[in-house]
Parts: structure tokens; sequence; C-alpha cells
């Protein structure tokens, strides 16, 4: 029983090892995830010129301004800020490069020196700073046990801990059985009263794990007969998803919870054609309950629901909210896009392989193809004969190329 024990001991010692297609696997998805918060942005040019973009990437460095009243885009980052200490904000909204201007001490861009002193409509928050939540702690947080992920609130755009956004149960957020959230945006408490409007809207709009779309529908549907809206029950909405007391403990979540919302569903607003307002309310009546101020938990595509009348867009522009309405302002939509130049840059890059095969002529194409094979199968050799209890090491690699050199030699 002893040697098991031991047996046991070694086993959780020995690394776990991986096959080249997972790893190879796992840089691709590395990269995808790069692309996704860069934007597609491969890096090559300040995007001072332009403008105030509706969302890039962002980068704080302390080394330069240290009060975090500046942001860089990606391209200054690693031009003008590389070694130095620089905090990564993932996205923000209508922001323009700064590096270089008034807050830079006389250090100019290297890539767009000629700049204004100074972007008036940037907005700088606690982020730039290097910390996040109501806590103000950094990411990572040196002192933290564990490092716990953040949600980012589409309004502020700052980053919170769950069990720092006002819940008195982490269970309220709506999650499915992994764990994995059924919402697709968040705002934060202290956001959501200037978005109180949003109770106006049917329960579709709300992401929930405690209750189903169906029944959601249903019930606002018989709560807004004739196009018209009454205020939803306050209790039922208080953390902005609704809650069936009832069956609280034993519902399920639906897999439709996080589709988008149907036509169906949608068609139970009314339309803006002719400029009339969707939800049939003044917008501007409406007033805020102080005693309930609560996170927000949206569902998928709640954003197209937003009514567009005159009205509602310049209550939306009074409040600072009107990127709600702007389809491009969504980490959805941006990361579409980034996805969409990731395909055309990968397309590219095999047409410019597939151009330079052609250009060789028969002798060279032959070498070269003879050389892929012989690398390939010297990679094969190597993996069925290495022990897989260890790791593979640079010096592992490298004696692959020689043996690849010798060989070439020999043939020679």
């Amino acid at each position: 029983m002893a040697g098991d024990g031991i047996d046991a001991a070694f086993e959780d010692e020995v690394e776990p090892t991986v096959t080249i297609g997972e790893y190879l696997d796992g840089i691709e998805a590395e990269e995808l995830e790069a692309d996704l918060v860069l934007g597609g942005d491969d890096g090559n040019e300040c995007t001072y010129g332009a403008g105030y973009l509706k969302r890039q990437a962002v980068f704080s460095c302390l080394t330069c301004v240290p009060d975090g009243v500046a942001g860089v885009c990606t391209a200054c980052c690693l031009a003008c800020h590389d070694g130095h200490e620089v905090v990564e904000l993932w996205t923000k909204r209508n922001f323009r490069c700064d590096c270089g201007n008034s807050k830079f001490g006389g250090h100019l861009c290297k890539l767009s020196p000629e700049k204004d002193p100074e972007n008036p409509a940037n907005s700088y928050n606690q982020n730039f700073k290097g910390s996040y939540c109501t806590c103000s702690r950094p990411y990572p947080d040196p002192e933290a046990k564990e490092q716990v992920e953040m949600i980012q609130c589409c309004i502020c755009e700052d980053w919170f801990h769950e069990d720092h956004i006002g819940l008195d149960s982490l269970e309220k957020i709506p999650k499915d059985e992994e764990g994995e959230p059924l919402y697709e945006e968040f705002i934060c408490h202290q956001c959501s009263p200037v978005c109180y409007f949003l109770k106006l809207y049917p329960d579709m709009i709300w992401a929930s794990s405690n209750q189903s779309v169906s029944e959601a529908v249903t019930a606002d549907s018989n709560g807004m007969e004739g196009g018209s809206s009454g205020h939803v029950d306050t209790e039922k909405n208080e953390n902005g998803a609704p809650v069936d007391h009832r069956s609280i403990e034993n519902t399920s979540v639906e897999e439709n919870c996080t589709k988008d919302i149907e036509a169906s569903d949608k068609s139970i607003l009314g339309d803006n054609s002719g400029g009339n307002c969707k939800i049939g309310v003044d917008i501007n009546t409406t007033s805020a309950d102080s005693e309930k101020i609560m996170p927000l938990f949206m569902s998928k595509g709640w954003r197209e629901t937003l009514c567009k009348c005159g009205t509602c867009t310049n209550f939306y522009a009074q409040r600072g909210i009107a990127h709600l309405t702007d389809k491009e302002d969504s980490i959805e939509e941006y990361e579409k896009i980034a996805k969409q130049k990731r395909e055309k840059k990968l397309e590219q890059q095999e047409g410019a392989e597939a151009n330079f095969i052609n250009s060789l002529d028969h002798v060279q194409k032959i070498e070269i193809l003879s050389g892929i094979n012989d690398m390939k199968n010297e990679f094969q050799s190597f993996m069925e004969s290495f022990d897989p209890s260890k790791t593979v090491t640079s010096d592992d690699v490298q004696s692959i190329f020689k043996n690849l050199a010798r060989k070439k030699q020999r043939l020679s």
C-alpha cells in the first residue's frame, strides 16, 4: 500500500503532455483571442489619424503618465512604450490615441508625432491607473490568494468582482449549471439608475437563470396589451432578472435563454414607423427606485429592442448612453469585425504562400516539398522515440534541426 502511495505521488508530479496537434491548436486559440482583444489591429500604425474610434484596444503607460490620464493604441504601446509599466485596458469606446501629446512631458510619439495637445472627448476612469471595481484593487491582485475573473459594465466600462456588484447572493447572477454566464451584457449597480427606463420593456430583455424565456414573455405580454406599457413588478425585476420565488430552487435553465430575441417576441413591442414610440410611454416621466439600486443582466440582442424615436433618442443623448443604440459599440460586433479581419489576413497569407510556390521552377518546388517532407518525418521519428513522461526542451528541438542538417549534408 505504501508503494502505491509513492507511485501516486510520482504520478501527480508528472507534467501533462500534449501532442503537436494540440499544441498548434493551443497557439491558434491564443492568436484568435489576441485578435479579438485587439480588434484585428496588426499594430503597425498609430490610430490617431482615424480620430475617435468607436471601439479599440487601449493601453495606459504608468511609466510615462503615472496619474493614469492618458491612453495609447496598440501600435504605440509596441513602438513607443516597450519595456514600460503598461496597463492593458482591453477596449474603450470613443477613444483617440494620446501617445506623445502634452501629457507625455515632451516625449513625442514615434509613429505619429504631430498631435493636438489633448483629446478632449477622451474619458479616463480608474482603470487607467491600474485599479478596478468598487474595491479599487489591481488586476492581477498581488495580495489575492486566488485571482477571480471580473465582468465589465457596458456603460462605465469599469470591471467588477462578482461579489462587489451589490448582490446579497452570487446565485442571482444568471449562469448555467457549468457556471457560464447566461447574460450578453452587464450594467453595474452604479450605472443602473441611469438605465431605469429599461424596466418599461418586456422581460425578454433580461437574462435569467431562474425563469424561462417563455414564462417571462408570457407574463410581460399580459401586462402590455394594446401596445401600452405599465411598470414591471419591482420585486420580480429588482436584480434585472425575473425571479420566480416559488420555484427558484428547482427550475432549470432552458437552452433558448441566451438565444437572440425572436421576431415574435419583439412584436410585443410597438415599432418606430412614423416616429412612434415603441414603449408608448414618455420616457422622461419615469423615475428610478433609489431604494433598490441593483445591477442589470441583459439578454442577447437586447439593444436591438431599444426604441429609437425622437423622444427616446434625445433621452439617451442627454444621459450619455446614446452608444447603446449603436450596433458597432457592442463587444459582440467588435469581435465579429475582428474575426472578419483575421480570416482576410489568413487568406492573404495563404495566397502569398501559393504565389511564392507558383513562382518557383520545377526543381525548386521539388526541393521545398522534399524539405517539408523530411522535417515532417524527423518530427514524427522524434515523437515516436521520445519519452512522454519528460518535457520537450529547447535542446530537443535544436537536435531535430541538427539531424536534418546532417542528413542534408550526406545527401549533397
